[in-house]
């Protein structure tokens, strides 16, 4: 297997003084105590140079013929907005992508990474040992020395972790590899869901559930992602459907905030009033109906005749026999649904032992 080339990244006093700055800003906020005070940014791809960090996979490595490209695309108005290429950094020059509609959601400011390309499971010629091929990713570089030790993130504090992608509504998985000294090929993965293929959103996933699995299949016994030490994060695909696929990431950041993935700002404006405009029918159509069967019952109710009360007609028609059935049904025995052992309705007053009386000793 081909080891894949890194990219230089930041140097070592650049990545010190990143540290430096957010260990500040934690002791300045008082996190320690209070808890995080916003999200936590893991990566943002506003520039061309945050495509220095990263590190792009293929089936290639082991003679497949899947390809793939990362590059970075500058941000564009919301009708413009088509992954234009700019600049490219690539394990395959003849990589094709998928042609989608312009997205109508609000893009990213800066600009944007896209992981594109194309899925081949063919398998290579002369090569027994390899059974499957047809898979692509990309990840975060491997974090690096400061003068404060490895930079790893440490997102213990936060519950979510959020990405904000344009899907082409393929399977793509979420991959996260911590730092671990048991088992340092283990990464944790979580199917990403995309809602809105073709346009911006963002998706929140709980680390709570990432599955950890070992070159493809879940590892037994599970345990639970080590939030303190997390070494990268990236995306793949390994649905080995034939055929291009492409995926724009924006950031990726560590939240507590689960309804980020809700919020009507990702939305765009038509998108917004659409909706507004069919809850306001919809809430219309309720009022109408709960009118129009509040009047049913009122025409119903002016439509029965008033009836007198059954006793009173009696009483009133008759109060002689009204006073004889109520002297009957005072003098008629009550029904004691209860027995005795002999079969005889039992009577409480004559049934009952009386109670016993003790007798104090004089």
């Amino acid at each position: 297997m081909r080891a894949t080339l890194i990219r230089p990244s930041k140097g070592f006093w650049g990545r010190s003084y990143d540290e430096l700055k957010r260990l500040s800003n934690i002791a300045i906020r008082l996190e320690g105590v209070k808890g995080p005070s916003g999200p936590y940014e893991l990566m943002a791809f506003s520039s061309p140079a945050s495509l220095d960090d990263c590190k792009l996979m293929t089936d290639d490595e082991i003679g497949g013929f899947s390809t793939a490209d990362l590059d970075w695309v500058p941000s564009s108005p919301p009708q413009a907005t088509t992954c234009a290429s700019s600049t490219s950094s690539s394990s395959s020059s003849s990589s094709s992508s998928p042609s989608h509609p312009s997205s109508t959601s609000t893009p990213p400011s800066g600009g944007y990474l896209r992981f594109r390309g194309s899925i081949s499971t063919r398998l290579p010629a002369g090569r027994p040992d390899i059974q499957r091929t047809g898979y692509a990713a990309w990840r975060t570089a491997d974090r690096q020395a400061t003068v404060f030790g490895r930079s790893l993130w440490d997102v213990d504090s936060y519950a979510y972790l959020a990405l904000r992608v344009r899907s082409d509504g393929r399977s793509y998985l979420v991959n996260v590899q911590t730092d671990s000294m048991v088992a340092p090929t283990d990464l944790h993965q979580h199917r990403l869901f995309a809602r809105r293929p073709g346009q911006w959103e963002t998706v929140v996933v709980p680390w709570s559930d990432f599955v950890r699995t070992n070159h493809g299949f879940v590892v037994e016994p599970q345990t639970e992602l080590l939030r303190q030490k997390v070494r990268s994060v990236g995306l793949g695909l390994t649905d080995r459907v034939p055929g291009p696929f492409e995926l724009c990431v924006a950031r990726l950041w560590a939240t507590n905030n689960p309804n980020e993935a809700n919020s009507d700002s990702e939305l765009p404006a038509e998108t917004r009033h659409a909706v507004q405009a069919a809850e306001e029918a919809v809430a219309a159509v309720a009022s109408h109906n709960q009118l129009r069967s509040a009047e049913r019952e009122v025409e119903v109710t002016a439509n029965v005749p008033f009836a007198p009360p059954a006793t009173t007609a009696a009483s009133a028609a008759s109060p002689a026999a009204a006073a004889a059935a109520g002297t009957a049904s005072a003098s008629a025995e009550p029904q004691h649904p209860l027995k005795n052992k002999k079969g005889r309705p039992v009577r409480w007053d004559t049934d009952k032992e009386p109670p016993r009386q003790e007798h104090s000793q004089q």
